[in-house]
């Protein structure tokens, strides 16, 4: 019972993450699963779906299906439904039920494909992983299946701009409200050109140029299995991290430019600092989160707030190469029980909070869509440059005074 969750919440299902990562590129996504489960995705964990139209579907599994293994029926459905839409594919994605039936996933895409001619993925989620494995897969899946291995990036040339693809981006990480947009920009100002964004805000043929690219920049762990298959496909270089502040951010963009270029760039992520520049009775800063931010907001504390002591707790998988010794992953309900009342300031989302079970510790609220959902929406601040220090700047004047 060491895992089950008493006070806190849990983070998007991995089966939300195929939605989300899949959402903008034209496709039919289909979630097995009882009928009304969807409504959970739709609103809580995907803001576009309000104003932007998307072929999200759910399968509306039956009792009597369940209990019999019959999945003749999806298959029929998914195939008359993708004859009259013409989606670009078929993605089918598992929740809890299926996984206890033993549903075959590729094999059920496999036959919807050939009755319809039309792509289809079929991925063996079962809602009990994160959002980061369901996105990572599908969009690695994507490449793998459709970009041209024939495509090659133009020579770097003096005054020209290095293109760059933006990896792992979705709502559930950087929500809808111009962060996205924000590195764009400051990728643009610093001599960078974006070729493609995985996969908010970029078209079809975009992500199809994505081999054009000089370089990827991965903003999250969803997009780490695609920098992997993109590699694999056009050996194109990538760096890890989110532009957060000012010197974090030149030291992404000075590796990015390097990486392009065909230099060996080690981790834009500071090693572990020594023991004697933190004394054992300096209480650390507590960063909460998805993995690739919180190393990235570690290099903020460290460099702009010169803060030295920063340790992360993360409940959600990955990290590797990212994280440090001190750091907890994944880290358990106790984990945060034991952590939180040992922390000089914790960064959280505002869920978090029942951790503290009343005691006065310096909170920061930093809400994280695919946390809270949509609860914190609305609070949730601009994920890049300098923005965001000057966002965290009069947080920390206002907990720590």
């Amino acid at each position: 019972m060491k895992q089950v969750c008493g006070l806190l919440s849990t983070y998007t299902a991995d089966v939300s993450g195929v939605c989300s990562a899949l959402y903008e590129m034209g496709g039919m996504t289909i979630m097995h699963d009882a009928s009304g489960c969807n409504s959970t995705y739709n609103t809580h964990d995907e803001p576009r779906w309000y104003h932007t139209p998307s072929m999200v579907y759910i399968s509306a599994l039956s009792e009597m299906e369940a209990v019999l293994g019959d999945e003749e029926r999806l298959v029929q459905q998914a195939v008359e439904t993708a004859r009259q839409l013409r989606p670009r594919f078929v993605a089918l994605a598992g929740t809890p039920i299926p996984m206890m039936m033993g549903t075959d996933f590729p094999g059920l895409a496999r036959m919807i494909e050939k009755r319809s001619g039309i792509p289809a993925f079929g991925f063996s989620t079962n809602g009990m992983r994160s959002y980061l494995s369901g996105a990572g897969m599908a969009l690695a899946a994507v490449a793998r299946r459709f970009c041209d291995p024939s495509v090659k990036p133009d020579p770097i040339r003096p005054g020209m701009p290095v293109k760059v693809n933006l990896l792992g981006v979705t709502p559930l990480d950087f929500s809808v409200n111009g962060s996205v947009e924000a590195i764009r920009s400051l990728l643009e100002e610093n001599g960078f050109q974006v070729q493609s964004c995985w996969a908010m805000g970029s078209t079809w043929e975009e992500l199809m140029s994505a081999g054009k690219a000089h370089v990827n920049l991965v903003l999250s762990q969803c997009g780490e299995a695609l920098a992997g298959e993109l590699f694999q496909k056009y050996g194109t270089p990538w760096v890890t991290g989110v532009p957060l502040g000012e010197k974090f951010s030149s030291v992404l963009l000075e590796a990015l430019k390097a990486s392009a270029r065909g230099e060996k760039v080690p981790s834009a992520f500071m090693p572990d600092l020594p023991e004697k520049s933190v004394t054992s009775e300096e209480k650390p800063f507590v960063l909460v989160g998805e993995p690739v931010f919180c190393a990235s907001l570690r290099e903020w504390f460290r460099r702009e707030a010169g803060v030295p002591s920063v340790k992360i707790l993360t409940p959600l998988e990955g990290g590797t190469g990212i994280l440090q010794p001190g750091d907890l992953s994944p880290a358990e309900e106790d984990d945060f029980l034991e952590q939180f009342p040992q922390a000089a300031c914790i960064v959280a989302d505002p869920l978090y909070r029942r951790a503290l079970r009343g005691k006065e510790i310096p909170f920061v609220d930093l809400p994280h869509e695919g946390y809270s959902g949509r609860m914190y929406r609305a609070q949730i601040p601009v994920l890049a440059g300098e923005a965001f220090s000057r966002w965290m700047e009069d947080r920390l004047k206002t907990v720590l005074l």
